[in-house]
């Protein structure tokens, strides 16, 4: 509680003590930046016109510490301009209460705001449960309101389109089982992998941001089930909350510094290498916990296409693996025997 009046201060924080709330309380805003970095509160309420330091000098302060910058933030005000509001709120401002006000007023407030807090700290499982789970305590949140009820499961075969490079995105898909991959198709025909995804990822969004066309092609690897999300939905999420923007966002970036990071080796790397790291991609993208040797099928093409040479080239390469004894092949089904060689290898 930041508040500059002796007796506002007082008044509000023995109207949060007796709800049972635990209560710091100071005077000045450069104390309560001090204070709030030191104790890390659950919720934090303030005066705008203050000495030393307002109530939005304190907001920006603590919104640049990582430790501090998603606490719940109400300002406490006595003018209600709405240009007061509007520059809180841009700042990141999660409520307002115009004095005076009463007790109902300010209890309803506090608990909203850490009800909400409490939805955003929650771990939500990698699958169709888990996004279920999310989308619907979002849903309830006040600016949330008119999030959907029901998505679309809709299930593919293996080598199935789920969406076409140059079409327009409808939503973005989340992966409730299966595995996926994004390719991009150059003029002479050759396809490069973009993209690997597996249960609990999603994808397809980045066109949707930017509301352009789709610049690749999603299809599925195996036979997979395949939940869609409504642009309106996905919108709501990210622009309407920006809390829930921040917890959405870090669920959807899983992948972004991977894809990077997949070009500037294709630019560096010797065949060998990327050969290796490929194998070593599909291993940490798709093995399981009680799988010893990971194995998986995948073919010669999708291979080719992850690592961006040709298919001849590839199979030389993974025969040259097999003779090495780093991996061993049957089929279409590769298993890897040794990764640390494969992650040691030398360009």
């Amino acid at each position: 509680m930041i508040e500059d009046n002796l007796e506002m201060r007082e008044n509000t924080s023995e109207i949060l003590e007796l709800a049972d709330y635990q209560v710091i309380a100071t005077s000045n805003g450069k104390l309560g930046v001090e204070l709030a970095l030191k104790e890390k509160p659950d919720l934090i309420i303030c005066d705008i016109m203050m000495p030393v330091l307002d109530g939005y000098g304190v907001l920006e302060a603590l919104s640049k510490e990582e430790e501090t910058s998603s606490i719940p933030f109400i300002f406490l005000t006595a003018k209600a301009e709405r240009s007061d509001f509007r520059k809180g709120m841009d700042q990141g401002a999660d409520d307002y209460l115009t004095k005076p006000f009463d007790d109902l007023e300010l209890l309803s407030a506090v608990n909203s705001r850490l009800r909400k807090s409490e939805v955003l700290k929650r771990n939500f499982s990698k699958d169709i449960q888990g996004l279920n789970d999310f989308m619907e305590a979002v849903r309830g949140l006040d600016t949330l309101t008119r999030m959907s009820e029901e998505r679309t499961l809709k299930s593919y075969k293996k080598k199935e389109v789920i969406y076409q490079e140059g079409s327009f995105p409808r939503g973005i898909c989340f992966i409730s089982s299966g595995k996926v991959k994004t390719s991009l198709t150059n003029s002479d025909g050759k396809e490069l992998i973009t993209g690997l995804y597996s249960q609990g990822d999603f994808f397809g969004y980045l066109a949707l941001l930017e509301e352009i066309k789709y610049p690749d092609t999603a299809i599925t690897m195996e036979d997979a089930e395949i939940c869609i999300i409504p642009k309106e939905d996905f919108f709501n999420l990210v622009y309407n909350s920006p809390d829930v923007s921040k917890k959405f966002i870090k669920m959807l970036s899983n992948n972004l510094s991977a894809k990077e990071n997949q070009l500037l080796k294709l630019a560096y790397n010797s065949v060998r290498k990327r050969v290796a790291e490929a194998l070593m991609t599909l291993c940490n993208k798709f093995s399981k916990e009680d799988q010893t040797n990971f194995s998986m099928k995948i073919s010669r093409d999708d291979m080719s296409n992850l690592v961006g040479t040709s298919t001849e080239t590839v199979i030389r390469t993974l025969s040259d693996f097999k003779d090495e004894k780093l991996i061993d092949l049957k089929g279409g089904l590769i298993t890897i025997l040794n990764s640390e060689k494969l992650i040691g290898m030398r360009n």
